[in-house]
């Protein structure tokens, strides 16, 4: 079934903005679960699903809605990706459970293991399912083995991302340093920005989450950071996820994931030594 934790519902979350969660709906429920994607792809016929265009606020429209209705950050996505259709999908869409998943990547059926990658796209119907016993989805942890969550990232990236974040964290919100620091000291994590939330627990998440990268955003110049790094907000992102879940005691079931493309291992494996062995010299 997955790692579960004590579920949230009804607690008190620890503070930095956002209030405590009301209980759990069940029965009849509304999910949604919105597809950030930048370009026309193929879609689940699944009315669960919903193609959100992110950064249509900078982009030539491609035929779905955008993440610049109503409230929306859209024209910050080439520095908070798929952060935009979060933010747009927590302000805007009107669901139980609002989840996000990208437009080559899904989660998929535990009751369809073998078949072929379209078909292993888990449907409503059996998210509805999962949902009556978890207030939360979430892939299975990333793993590293030879890299922490913190070395991974300073190899790949710049270090003063972290150490901007962790001040902020310790500013506004100490109480979640603890798992934080744990996390950052792992081998292994959640990321892919991809999970299935009960609204009123994303509300809380997205109200933290927004409030430390907009806090780093203000904070960093990345002026001089390559297109990829720039990113850097998303990125920074999927390292917060398991510290709001530790620290709240979030009950969560995990899935696995279904690509829809060629993963590419060799590359990706090859890439990821590289870094190891020769990082990426950091700034004083």
């Amino acid at each position: 079934m997955g790692q579960e934790r004590e579920d949230g519902a009804g607690a008190t979350f620890a503070q930095c903005g956002g209030a405590g969660a009301a209980g759990i709906k069940r029965g009849n429920v509304e999910t949604k679960i919105i597809i950030a994607t930048h370009k026309p792809y193929w879609v689940p016929d699944d009315p669960v699903y919903l193609p959100v265009q992110v950064g249509h606020a900078l982009h030539p429209d491609i035929g779905y809605i955008g993440d610049d209705t109503g409230e929306n950050i859209s024209s910050k996505n080439p520095n908070f990706c798929e952060l935009t259709g979060l933010y747009w999908a927590v302000h805007n869409v009107d669901a139980d459970f609002i989840g996000l998943v990208h437009y080559r990547r899904y989660f998929a059926s535990r009751r369809r293991r073998f078949a072929p990658k379209k078909q292993r796209v888990i449907t409503g119907d059996e998210l509805a399912e999962i949902l009556q016993h978890t207030n939360v989805i979430l892939p299975r942890e990333r793993h590293y083995f030879i890299e922490t969550n913190y070395t991974q990232y300073i190899h790949a990236h710049h270090q003063r991302d972290l150490t901007a974040t962790r001040r902020i964290i310790a500013g506004k919100c100490p109480e979640y340093l603890p798992a934080y620091d744990e996390y950052m000291s792992k081998t292994h994590g959640h990321h892919f920005n991809m999970f299935v939330m009960r609204k009123e627990l994303l509300e809380h998440y997205c109200t933290w989450l927004f409030d430390i990268l907009f806090e780093l955003e203000r904070e960093l110049d990345i002026s001089h950071y390559s297109d990829n790094d720039k990113r850097v907000f998303g990125f920074v992102s999927e390292r917060l996820l398991d510290a709001w879940l530790v620290t709240n005691r979030i009950h969560f079931q995990e899935l696995d994931i279904v690509y829809l493309e060629p993963q590419r291992w060799l590359k990706k494996g090859t890439a990821f030594l590289a870094r190891k062995l020769f990082p990426k010299k950091q700034e004083s």
